[in-house]
């Protein structure tokens, strides 16, 4: 039987906008299939063994200063883990701090840990509301989700998808998130995966691919879900 383990990094500090319904889903399509999952909460303080899926949300900038000193302590371990493959979701704050830097509109810019070719500044004002973006990297090609964040956001990887609707990663190239060996970031909250199963299937299956060489997935009814989406 497959077997994966998912560590979702510092859910008590970032973990707005129903965060943790990413682990969820990803738990229960992993579960549906018959693999066994199990999942490992790190926080402040704790270490961090390898894991085959990676996650971290979103936070307001207190927390995110917190979590930003913390990841300083685990930055060649997680730079490693990259490396070797292992799969990464990183959602709004979580996404920024792993950028090279996020400089809040006040206050001392905040390190990130490098693990991507970006950086964030925010703006003046805040994008709030749906997005929807075009993706080469799922199919269905459509992902959907709620943005509510200040930072602007830009990096020299691919992106996620091409926004037609809403703001994505600033508000200058209609980018959506970003797209670097195994690692997703996004700003797509609400949260992302139950309403986008295929990108859900997507992170699982590279996870399967790195950790056992599994070509693919067993197909699911996902009429509910596609509904929601």
């Amino acid at each position: 039987m497959s077997e994966l383990r998912i560590a979702h990094l510092y859910p008590k500090l970032l973990n707005i906008y129903g965060d943790g319904g990413n682990i969820s889903a990803l738990k229960c399509r992993c579960e549906w299939r018959g693999i066994k999952v199990s999942v490992d909460e790190i926080n402040v303080g704790d270490d961090i063994a390898e894991h085959d899926i990676y996650f971290i949300g979103g936070g307001q900038d207190k927390q995110q200063i917190e979590v930003a000193y913390e990841l300083q302590k685990r930055k060649e371990f997680l730079t490693k883990e990259r490396d070797r493959m292992a799969v990464f979701l990183g959602i709004c704050g979580g996404y920024q701090l792993m950028g090279h830097y996020y400089q809040p509109h006040n206050g001392e810019k905040l390190p990130g840990i490098s693990l991507l070719d970006a950086y964030t500044i925010a703006g003046n004002n805040r994008f709030i509301g749906n997005v929807t973006a075009v993706t080469s990297y799922t199919e269905p090609n459509t992902l959907v989700g709620f943005e509510n964040h200040c930072g602007r956001t830009y990096s020299n990887h691919d992106c996620l998808g091409d926004v037609i609707k809403g703001f994505g990663n600033n508000d200058t190239d209609k980018k959506e998130g970003l797209v670097y060996k195994n690692f997703i970031g996004t700003y797509l909250h609400e949260p992302v995966l139950p309403k986008n199963p295929h990108l859900a299937d997507y992170l699982i299956l590279k996870a399967l691919q790195n950790k056992y060489n599994i070509d693919s997935l067993e197909k699911l009814d996902d009429s509910i879900e596609m509904k929601a989406h």
